[in-house]
C-alpha cells in the first residue's frame, strides 16, 4: 500500500472511498465533512441521522455517493468527543478507516487530514495539533491496522489490500508538513512491525540464537550501527550469573547483544536501551500452569522493542549515542537447571538467592543492566514482560513505569503521550526493600506475594548505580490476548518501539 499527501480540493478527489471526520455529539457536520455533505445535497447528514449514527470514536458509517462527486462512497469516521481530541483519536480514527475499506474490498481511499487546522476551526478546538503529527498519526494507524502476520498458514488467506490511501489538504503549508509526518509515520510504523514479528514468531523459531542474528542484520550495512556479541564462554569471563543460571537448564546457549548506534555529528548525550529476551518462559523448575505458558513466546518482547527502535534508529537519526543491550536466554526445566534455593553472583558482585525460578527476567537483567552500566550513560531505560502483578494492578493495556529519577520520567511519559502508548507510573516504596532481604546471600529474587511489580522494581535498581534509571514493565500491553482498538489486533503489540523513538527524538 502506498501512502502519500497532497494538495487539493477533497470534494474533487476521484477514488473508491472518500474518508471524513465527526465528533460525537456535534449536531451539525461542518469542515471537510459539512464540505461533503453539502456536495452531496445534505443526504450525508440525513443518512447518518436515519441510521442513529453516532461518532463514538472509531465508529463507521459509509454511503454511496452516486455519482454526486467523484469519489464512489463517503466513510464518515467517528472521533469521539472533541474536547478529547487528541493524536491518538487521529491513529485509532485512521486505523478505522483502513479496516472498513478493506472490509468493503476497495483499492484507492482518500482521507482528509484529521486534526488539520480547518477541522480545528470549524469545532472551536484549541490549536495544537501539528499537521506533521496529524500526518504521522494517521499513517501509524493505518500500517499497523494494516498488519497480518501469516508466516505459518499452509494456504494462504486471500487477502483485500487498499493499493492507495492518500492525504488531502488544501493549504500548501500543511501539506509540507504532512509528508513530513509521512515519513515520520512510515520509520514508527516500520520498527513497531519488526518487533511484532519477533514477538509472533514461536519460540522453537525464536531461540536465542535467532535474536543475535536479528541483531546482526540490522547493524550489516549500517554504518550508524554497529554490534557485538558476547557468547557463553564471555559471559563466564564477565561473571554474569544471572543469565548464565537462566540459560543453565535450556539446550540453548545463552548471549549478551550490545547495539551501538553513533550520529553523523559527535556528541557527549549517552542513553542506553535494555530489553529482557527471555525467548520462551517455561518457569523452569518452578513449571508455570499450562495455560500461563500459552503466550510465553511473548517474554522476549522488551529486547524485540529495543531492536525495533534500532531496526529505524539511522533514518530517525537521534541527536544522541544509543546503546541496545539484552541477554538472551531460553528458561527451561530440566537437570541442569537452576534451583530453589540456589545461590547466583551477578555481574556487580552481588549474590541473589533463586526463590523461585520463574522470577527469571530480573536476573538476567540483573547482568545486562550491569553491563549497561559500564557504558557510562546518562540514562538507562529497561523494557521488560516482568510482572503478572503490574497487570493486576494496571491490565492489559497499560505500563507500569518504576523510576529513580522524576525528570526522565516525565520524559518517557511524555513520549508515550505521543506514541499513543499508555503507561502509568508505580512507586519504589524503600520500605519494600526489606522483603528481598536474604538469609544467606545479598538479596533474594522474589518479595512477599504483594505489590509484586514494585519488589521487582526494587530489586533491578540495585543493579543501575545510582544512574537516571526508567523501568517499563510491558507485560501487559506487549501481547495482546483481544483486540485493543482498531490497530491492535490479537497476538504482538510492539509496544514500546515508538515510546522509545519519541524519546530519542526529543533529546
Amino acid at each position: 500500500m502506498d501512502i502519500s499527501a497532497r494538495k487539493g480540493d477533497l470534494i474533487q478527489q476521484p477514488c473508491d472511498v472518500l474518508v471524513v471526520g465527526a465528533f460525537l455529539g456535534v449536531k451539525e457536520l461542518a469542515g471537510a465533512s459539512g464540505a461533503v455533505n453539502e456536495a452531496l445535497t445534505g443526504d450525508l447528514a440525513k443518512f447518518m441521522k436515519e441510521d442513529a449514527f453516532k461518532a463514538k470514536l472509531g465508529a463507521t458509517f459509509v454511503m454511496r455517493t452516486n455519482g454526486k462527486i467523484p469519489a464512489k462512497r463517503v466513510l464518515v469516521v467517528g472521533l469521539g468527543k472533541k474536547e478529547e481530541f487528541d493524536l491518538e483519536a487521529i491513529r485509532q480514527a485512521a486505523a478505522a478507516s483502513l479496516n472498513v475499506s478493506k472490509s468493503l474490498g476497495v483499492k484507492s481511499v482518500v482521507s482528509v487530514l484529521h486534526g488539520s487546522g480547518t477541522i480545528r476551526q470549524a469545532h472551536g478546538l484549541a490549536g495544537g495539533l501539528k499537521p506533521t503529527d496529524c500526518a504521522q498519526a494517521i499513517v501509524e494507524g493505518v500500517r499497523l491496522a494494516d498488519y497480518t502476520f501469516d508466516t505459518y498458514r499452509s494456504a494462504k488467506k486471500e487477502k483485500k489490500h487498499v493499493s492507495r490511501f492518500d492525504v488531502v489538504t488544501h493549504d500548501g503549508q500543511d501539506l509540507r508538513q504532512a509528508l513530513k509526518g509521512i515519513e515520520v509515520g512510515e520509520l514508527m510504523a516500520r520498527g513497531t512491525v519488526f518487533a511484532r514479528d519477533l514477538v509472533n514468531t514461536p519460540a522453537q523459531d525464536m531461540h536465542p540464537e535467532k535474536l543475535v542474528d536479528a541483531a546482526r542484520s540490522i547493524a550489516k550495512g549500517n554504518a550508524s550501527v554497529r554490534v557485538k556479541v558476547y557468547d557463553r564462554a564471555a559471559l563466564v569471563r564477565m561473571g554474569a550469573g544471572g543469565l548464565l543460571g537462566v540459560a543453565q537448564g535450556s539446550d540453548h546457549p545463552p548471549y549478551l547483544v550490545h547495539l551501538v548506534y553513533k550520529p553523523k555529528k559527535a556528541t557527549k548525550k549517552r542513553i542506553a536501551l535494555v530489553g529482557k529476551a527471555v525467548t520462551f518462559d517455561s518457569g523452569g523448575l518452578s513449571l508455570k500452569p499450562a495455560d500461563y505458558m500459552m503466550t510465553m513466546k511473548c517474554d522476549m518482547a522488551g529486547s524485540a522493542a529495543v531492536l525495533g527502535a534500532f531496526r529505524v534508529i539511522a533514518d530517525v537519526a537521534p541527536a544522541c549515542e544509543v546503546h541496545g543491550i539484552f541477554g538472551a536466554v531460553e528458561n527451561m526445566p530440566s537437570g541442569k537447571a537452576i534451583r530453589p534455593g540456589d545461590v547466583l553472583t551477578a555481574m556487580n558482585k552481588k549474590t541473589i538467592e533463586v526463590l523461585n525460578t520463574d522470577a527469571e527476567g530480573r536476573l538476567t537483567l540483573a547482568d545486562t543492566l550491569t553491563f549497561a552500566t559500564k557504558q557510562k550513560p546518562h540514562a538507562i531505560i529497561d523494557l521488560a514482560t516482568l510482572t503478572g502483578a503490574c497487570m493486576v494492578a494496571l491490565g492489559e493495556e497499560i505500563t507500569g513505569i518504576m523510576s529513580n529519577n522524576d525528570a526522565l520520567t516525565t520524559k518517557i511519559q511524555e513520549a508515550s503521550v505521543a506514541a499513543g502508548e499508555k503507561m502509568w507510573r508505580l512507586p519504589l516504596e524503600k520500605n519494600y526493600r526489606k522483603l528481598l532481604k536474604s538469609e544467606i546471600a545479598d538479596m533474594q529474587n522474589i518479595g512477599s506475594k504483594w505489590g509484586g511489580a514494585l519488589t521487582a522494581g526494587l530489586f533491578l535498581e540495585e543493579f543501575v548505580d545510582k544512574i537516571p534509571w526508567a523501568h517499563l514493565d510491558i507485560a501487559g500491553p506487549a501481547f495482546a490476548e483481544r483486540e485493543i482498538d482498531p490497530y491492535t489486533h490479537k497476538g504482538a503489540t510492539g509496544h514500546g518501539v515508538r515510546t522509545l523513538l519519541s524519546y530519542l527524538k526529543s533529546l
